[in-house]
C-alpha cells in the first residue's frame, strides 16, 4: 500500500510540474513574436534551489535569433547565460535586469551552451523554459 501511495504521489507531482512548465511556456511564447519564428523546441527544466539547467543549441551564421527565458508567471524570474562551446561567456541577462528575451545576430555558425537558473529573489523552485526563435 505504501508503494502504491508513493507511486501515486510521484505521478501527481510530475503532472503538476508538467502543467506548470506548460503555463510558463505559453507565457514565454509571447516573446517570440512578430517576425520571429520558433525553432519548435521548448527547452525545459524543473529547478530546485541553486540548480542550473543547461541547454545546447546550434545557431546558424547570417541569422538573427531571439532567446526567451521564463519561469513562473512574470518576467525577470530566470537568469540565463550564453557560452560558446569553449565556455567563453557571450551574454548574460543579469547585466540587463534579467531581461526576459534578447536578440543575437551571428556572423558565423556556432554551437552554444545556455545555462539558466532561478533568480534567488523570485523563489527557490520552479520551471525554467527557454525558447529560441529566428528572424524570418
Amino acid at each position: 500500500m505504501k508503494k502504491l501511495l508513493l507511486s501515486l504521489f510521484t505521478v501527481l507531482v510530475a503532472q503538476f510540474a508538467i502543467a506548470q512548465c506548460d503555463i510558463t511556456a505559453d507565457i514565454c511564447q509571447d516573446h517570440i513574436t512578430g517576425n520571429y519564428l520558433s525553432d519548435g523546441q521548448h527547452y525545459r527544466a524543473l529547478l530546485l534551489e541553486n540548480q542550473v539547467a543547461e541547454f545546447n543549441a546550434t545557431l546558424y551564421g547570417g541569422s538573427t535569433y531571439r532567446f526567451a527565458a521564463c519561469s513562473g508567471t512574470q518576467d525577470g524570474n530566470l537568469q540565463f547565460r550564453v557560452y560558446d562551446k569553449e565556455r567563453n561567456l557571450i551574454f548574460r541577462n543579469t547585466e540587463y535586469h534579467n531581461a526576459p528575451y534578447w536578440d543575437f545576430k551571428l556572423e558565423s555558425t556556432m554551437d552554444v551552451i545556455i545555462e539558466a537558473e532561478l533568480d534567488p529573489i523570485a523563489g527557490s523552485s520552479g520551471c525554467a523554459v527557454m525558447l529560441i526563435g529566428f528572424l524570418r
